[in-house]
């Protein structure tokens, strides 16, 4: 199944249990995937793009991340 629901920095960072401005922090310093759509100036990404990053990030088996 897909998820296609659009996620703001908001969303990332609530999945990811960290602050939205360590996830603005994470794309300044490239840390994550391209946005799959920008409207407006704002970046958001499907669901499903933040969990495959998430799965593939170093050290992942330590984290636990919030659905």
């Amino acid at each position: 199944m897909t998820d296609r629901r659009l996620w703001s920095y908001k969303e990332i960072a609530a999945h990811l249990g960290v602050q939205p401005d360590t996830v603005r922090s994470y794309r300044k310093h490239g840390m994550l995937p391209q946005p799959d759509l920008t409207e407006n100036g704002r970046p958001y990404w499907f669901a499903d793009t933040i969990r495959l990053w998430v799965a593939s990030r170093p050290g992942n088996r330590a984290r636990k991340a919030r659905t």
